[in-house]
């Protein structure tokens, strides 16, 4: 019983977290733990303790992030081994690190997570836990190898977790062509970064995500500088009427403010 609503809890925590209130969304991710560890479920604890992990990234809280990452595998560690939840936790364990610029330690929990998903097997998912697959890993990596200046392994990554990605899973997909184009961006190949940006632009406005409007901004806020080159112009001017046509849909939905991370 507990398991179930700890579940159901963190799940409209990830809700909130979609619609761009981060407040609400630690609220439930808050009481999904308490009722994970009243249950006693250390598994679905320590995935919790994952979301509460990213969510601190999204107000660049990297202490907090690592933090919980740290709980989260404290809590894995006493319960039954699923290398699919540590793998999870070493990423957000790593981007914590990545962000902080700490180097030597992002490295050596991105390899550590690496690891750990290559002995998962299909036996291991546990029922509440949502899964934590190659393409998950490789958008989270994206991210820290981003954070850490290291353009041409982001790419690679980026790339692998775009590939990763059908049309059946359009917020996924949308984010990780978001975290492409940003890598593209700032490699230098605004070429290559306006191709995934058309793409992007010709998703759904239906989507319904505040985060995918949010981090299409952020992606504008890297293209600005470089409005000098035409297709850049051009680029702009279109993602202008999207936006708006976007916002209208979302209108009811969006935050004041909102953060840019991942």
């Amino acid at each position: 019983m507990f398991a179930a609503a700890a579940a159901l809890t963190e799940m409209a925590g990830w809700m909130a977290h979609d619609g761009g209130r981060d407040g609400d969304a630690f609220g439930h991710f808050g009481r999904a733990l308490a009722l994970a560890r009243t249950g006693g479920d250390l598994p679905l604890a320590g995935h919790i303790a994952a979301s509460m992990s990213h969510l601190a990234l999204q107000s660049d809280d990297t202490v907090a992030a690592a933090r919980w990452a740290h709980t989260g595998l404290d809590l894995a560690a006493r319960g039954p081994r699923i290398p699919a939840l540590t793998a999870r936790l070493h990423t957000m364990q790593a981007r914590a690190m990545a962000a902080a610029d700490q180097r030597t330690a992002a490295r050596h929990a991105l390899d550590q997570a690496h690891r750990d998903l290559g002995t998962a097997v299909a036996s291991d998912p546990h029922p509440w836990l949502s899964p934590f697959d190659r393409g998950r890993l490789a958008s989270e990596a994206a991210l820290a190898l981003l954070d850490l200046g290291e353009y041409d392994e982001a790419l690679a990554a980026g790339e692998e977790a775009v590939a990763a990605r059908g049309a059946d899973r359009a917020r996924s997909l949308a984010l990780a062509r978001i975290t492409l184009a940003d890598i593209h961006v700032r490699r230098g190949d605004l070429d290559a970064a306006l191709t995934v940006g058309h793409d992007l632009l010709g998703t759904s406005p239906a989507l319904g995500s505040v985060r995918v409007v949010q981090q299409l901004d952020g992606f504008r806020d890297l293209l600005e500088p470089h409005k000098g080159y035409g297709p850049v112009r051009e680029y702009l001017v279109r993602f202008g009427d999207v936006r708006r046509a976007r916002l209208l849909l979302l209108a009811d939905l969006m935050p004041s403010t909102g953060g840019t991370r991942r």
